[in-house]
């Protein structure tokens, strides 16, 4: 897999509208972590790096985020991971889905799944103090697992 920037579709400007509020401002530690594994990203209107993964195999990308700021719990300074998967309604995402999403959410090591506006995400919350190496691998798991929602959502739609 490799990452790319974005281009700037009508549908990834949508999505990163929907999910912006989550952050406040860019952060320098990030873009030094994600330049120290070569990654390549964007800084969107909110202040969130913005990655596009590609998945060239199966001719696929995904976009995932981490958020330009931290929020502060009992001390620790924790940064959000986040990767679009689909949306409420495009996607039929009803009473029924939404519990198998919870039953998911339960199943995973890391992360969880949200809704922001009409956007499924996936998120994965995380000490800021990780290394870059970490930090890349947390991007890795919300990005595969994203799509991979995606496509059981969508079937072969890409959006997002």
């Amino acid at each position: 897999m490799t990452t790319t920037l974005p281009s700037t579709s009508a549908a990834l400007l949508a999505c990163s509208a929907l999910l912006a509020g989550s952050a406040l401002a860019a952060d320098a530690s990030v873009e030094a972590r994600l330049a120290a594994r070569g990654v390549q990203f964007e800084v969107d209107a909110d202040g969130d790096y913005k990655v596009m993964y590609s998945y060239k195999q199966e001719n696929r990308t995904q976009l995932v985020f981490v958020s330009g700021a931290t929020e502060q719990v009992n001390g620790l300074s924790v940064r959000e991971v986040f990767s679009p998967a689909g949306r409420l309604g495009v996607d039929g995402i009803d009473g029924k889905k939404a519990l198998a999403l919870l039953a998911d959410s339960r199943a995973q090591k890391l992360g969880s799944w949200e809704v922001e506006g009409d956007v499924l995400i996936f998120v994965v919350k995380v000490p800021d103090n990780m290394d870059a190496a970490a930090l890349e691998a947390v991007m890795d798991i919300a990005a595969e697992t994203a799509d991979n929602k995606e496509i059981e959502l969508s079937g072969n739609r890409d959006d997002l």
